[in-house]
């Protein structure tokens, strides 16, 4: 696929939602990831419902698939960094088994991203010591993964504390960055701060990995005026895949190119996959990519 430094990969969530685990329960790892080859996908994220290392590194090789990561929950502030890293250790050891690349962390403390509460209006802030107390953490954290060989990446998300731009230079501005990087998502930042462009750019030394998720403007639109909750944006279609949304990714994808990125671009669109056929909308992205990426962008 086009840049040998990038390896291009799809995230489980299109298929099944680790937060509506009744949503997708139908389709089985071995359809996944058989839908990830034939997208044309050269790997994915670690979903909830996979299985241990050992029966999935078998599924993996079958289809001459790649882990990218997984998502990890963090809890620094509710629960302290000792809690936190015994979890972190464990979380890492399996993806270490796995070969996959970073590990994802999330500061969950306070979110309202899997609760009923507006997400357009209601996301937690932290004080100043809850602030330091992520910094400390998240740099303990980081040294934790390149034990075992991981970037600990930080995903900024909508219902959290570390969601806008300005939330987002306050935590890289205060934490290590030979462990601590960036998980840059374009359709959070997009739905945060309608402009996904600055954070690429002011940050692109920090970023380790890389989503990219579409948005639907009329859709973002409906369920801000409804003050709807996460789950129920993306239920209602707020995401998509790249190709069917708003965002210009050939601008993002130029940028990563010009300053020599070098890991996973991830698709990652949280979609009911009764509403969009999760290979269908795979394949949808896998052309958008070759035809508006591949062709027009240049190295």
């Amino acid at each position: 696929m086009s840049n040998q430094d990038i390896l291009w990969g799809i995230a489980p969530i299109g298929w099944r939602n680790d937060d509506i685990p009744e949503i997708g329960a139908e389709n089985t790892l071995q359809h996944l990831l058989s839908d990830i080859v034939v997208a044309g996908f050269q790997g994915t994220e670690v979903g909830g419902f996979f299985p241990e290392a050992k029966v999935l590194n078998k599924e993996l090789s079958l289809r001459n698939l790649k882990i990218a990561g997984q998502w990890f929950s963090s809890f620094l502030i509710r629960d302290g960094l000792e809690e936190v890293a015994k979890e972190f250790h464990k979380h890492c050891a399996n993806l270490q088994q796995v070969n996959a690349a970073v590990a994802v962390v999330s500061e969950q403390t306070y979110s309202i991203q899997g609760t009923k509460k507006n997400v357009f209006a209601e996301k937690p802030y932290f004080t100043d010591e809850e602030w330091n107390t992520l910094y400390q953490g998240l740099n303990e954290l980081g040294k934790i993964a390149k034990q075992y060989d991981l970037h600990l990446v930080f995903h900024h998300h909508m219902g959290t504390g570390v969601q806008t731009l300005e939330e987002i230079d306050r935590l890289l501005e205060s934490t290590d960055p030979n462990h601590v990087h960036l998980l840059y998502d374009t359709g959070h930042i997009y739905v945060s701060d309608n402009d996904y462009m600055t954070l690429l750019k002011k940050h692109m030394n920090r970023i380790k990995h890389v989503h990219f998720k579409d948005v639907r403007q009329n859709k973002l639109e409906e369920c801000k005026a409804a003050g709807n909750s996460f789950l129920d944006s993306f239920l209602n279609g707020m995401f998509t895949v790249p190709g069917d949304g708003c965002i210009d990714f050939t601008e993002v994808y130029q940028t990563l190119l010009d300053q020599n990125y070098k890991g996973w671009i991830v698709i990652e669109a949280e979609q009911d996959p009764a509403k969009a056929h999760p290979l269908e909308y795979a394949l949808i992205a896998r052309k958008y990519i070759d035809q508006k990426l591949f062709q027009k962008v240049t190295v």
